[in-house]
């Protein structure tokens, strides 16, 4: 397992990372990893409750599927985050079927509680949520035309989203792009510079084999400051 504790916007985040234990099937895997991560988090003060986001990679669609299925059952109520999920066979070290990174924030205030905001209808993963005057958005894809196309609407959907939790692209301070790996990085570049967006602070890139829906090139997570 991998930890790593840092200080961002004035407060504590932990990361964790880890692959599962092979051997196991890949639904065991989740369970185990997240049993691990409670440990983890609690002898830090902590508790799945704090997780404000977590990756989900698999070695295979099936195994994302049944991984992503586990990890909904396993945080529900207070532990529930935005959430994003992937296959990339490449990821992996072992022969492991899954692996997990979660990210924990540490309330600057006593009591400090989640607001969670779902889909209308709801979906596997959270729209967004908000903690501590930051917004959390869920990875956001589209799975029709091309990469612009899909850009086209995976972005209107981010700002939709970022307007109602009280935010704005000005207020961006994290963009996650996973891009699919038959995708040219200088492209999206490309298109998110002509949308206007190229400036956006704290912009990284990864390639993924595949995500849940066939069809999808992208997948965009977004992390902000609320005007709170």
């Amino acid at each position: 397992m991998r930890k790593r504790v840092f200080q961002w916007l004035g407060r504590e985040f932990i990361s964790l990372s880890a692959e599962g234990r092979a051997g196991l099937g890949a639904a065991e895997e989740a369970r185990d990893l997240f049993d691990r991560f409670d440990g983890e988090l609690r002898g830090a003060g902590l508790s799945l409750e704090n997780t404000v986001r977590t990756r989900l990679w698999a070695r295979d669609g099936e195994s994302r599927g049944l991984a992503s299925a586990q990890r909904l059952k396993t945080l529900t109520g207070k532990a529930r985050s935005v959430s994003a999920s992937f296959i990339a066979p490449d990821r992996f070290d072992s022969e492991a079927k899954v692996a997990l990174t979660l990210t924990a924030m540490r309330p600057t205030k006593p009591g400090g509680e989640k607001v969670l905001k779902e889909y209308d209808p709801p979906a596997s993963p959270l729209r967004y949520l908000i903690s501590d005057s930051l917004v959390f958005l869920s990875g956001v894809t589209s799975h029709t035309g091309a990469l612009t196309d899909q850009l086209a609407e995976v972005l209107p959907l981010i700002d939709g989203s970022l307007a109602e939790a009280g935010s704005s692209w000005a207020r961006v301070v994290k963009v996650s792009c996973f891009l699919h790996r038959g995708q040219e990085l200088e492209a999206l570049k490309g298109l998110l510079r002509d949308a206007g967006r190229a400036a956006a602070p704290g912009t990284e890139y990864a390639f993924v084999h595949g995500y849940a829906a066939e069809g999808t090139l992208l997948e965009i997570e977004v992390t902000a400051e609320t005007s709170a």
